[in-house]
């Protein structure tokens, strides 16, 4: 399985601030290895297999309207070119983990970080930072979707606000159940639009297929009282009933949520409460044997 870091965890591959202020650096793209073109084409070949009927319909147009495919590392200045017609957004290049304010103030300005390297053949199932192809194949594809598009601006704008307030904790909950590891219904059923499960294969069935997870319906006062799991998959993973829940996200007023959840416990990642919709009351076997 993959593993990420949470947001706030600067690798030291990027302490130094990169090339320019801004963190970013240049891609390179033709510095890539042959041995590092044939680790993108092994993890695109292996979760692009597995894909149709659980990846949300979004995120499959949105792989072929940048035409992301096995041949190799894509080049981030082709990707945006493409995404600069369809929605504004840019992918720029970084060495690693950066700080939350440099995060947010790209993404507040339509410019996704992605991380330039790509990961050893030996850790195809273990990572604990974001690479290239979790950034690029988990999260750019759904970046053609207006909807996205708009809701990933707005929280950019939000999370900024949210570190000034000292709330980021609550909305980085936010963040990491829907753009990280939401699920969505659709008319044939449930599928994924997170990217870190659409770009970990063992996840991408873990999620949809398991009994083990709860799967419980999104509210936002619930997911901002919610940890997850940083080391392990998902014991909860919140459902919305279409990407346009996310649009009415993007237009919430934050404040008056802050002042609802800020004094409240924090309520564990398995946590069931009696008012949730529940679409699927997990048997928590997975988690309980790794005890």
């Amino acid at each position: 399985m993959e593993l990420l870091l949470e947001r706030d965890t600067i690798a030291p591959a990027a302490a130094s601030g990169g090339e320019r202020g801004d963190w970013t650096i240049d891609q390179q793209w033709d510095r890539y290895t042959a041995q590092e073109h044939l680790v993108w084409k092994t993890l695109y070949e292996r979760q692009a297999s597995m894909l149709a009927g659980r990846a949300c319909d979004a995120f499959l147009a949105g792989m072929r309207a940048l035409s992301i495919g096995s041949s190799g590392i894509p080049d981030f200045r082709r990707l945006s070119e493409l995404l600069i017609r369809q929605t504004g957004w840019q992918v720029v290049a970084v060495p690693g983990l950066v700080p939350d304010e440099v995060f947010f103030e790209h993404l507040a300005k339509r410019q996704f970080p992605a991380g330039q390297f790509i990961r050893k053949p030996e850790q195809l199932d273990y990572l604990q930072e974001p690479d290239v192809f979790h950034d690029v194949f988990g999260h750019v594809p759904l970046l053609t979707n207006p909807v996205i598009a708009d809701y990933l601006q707005a929280y950019g704008v939000a999370a900024l606000q949210a570190k000034e307030r000292g709330v980021l904790a609550l909305l980085a909950r936010v963040y990491w159940y829907t753009i990280e590891f939401g699920l969505v219904e659709q008319k044939d059923g449930l599928r994924l639009y997170g990217a870190g499960i659409v770009s970990s294969y063992a996840e991408s069935l873990f999620a949809l297929d398991s009994a083990s997870p709860n799967r419980i319906r999104f509210r936002l006062p619930r997911v901002m009282q919610t940890d997850y799991r940083i080391d392990d998959f998902q014991e909860t993973y919140f459902v919305i009933r279409d990407l346009d829940e996310l649009l009415a996200l993007a237009h919430t007023d934050f404040a008056p949520l802050y002042a609802q959840v800020r004094g409240l416990e924090a309520l564990q990642p398995r946590a069931v409460l009696p008012d949730d919709v529940l679409l699927n009351a997990g048997t928590g076997t997975y988690h309980r044997a790794r005890i």
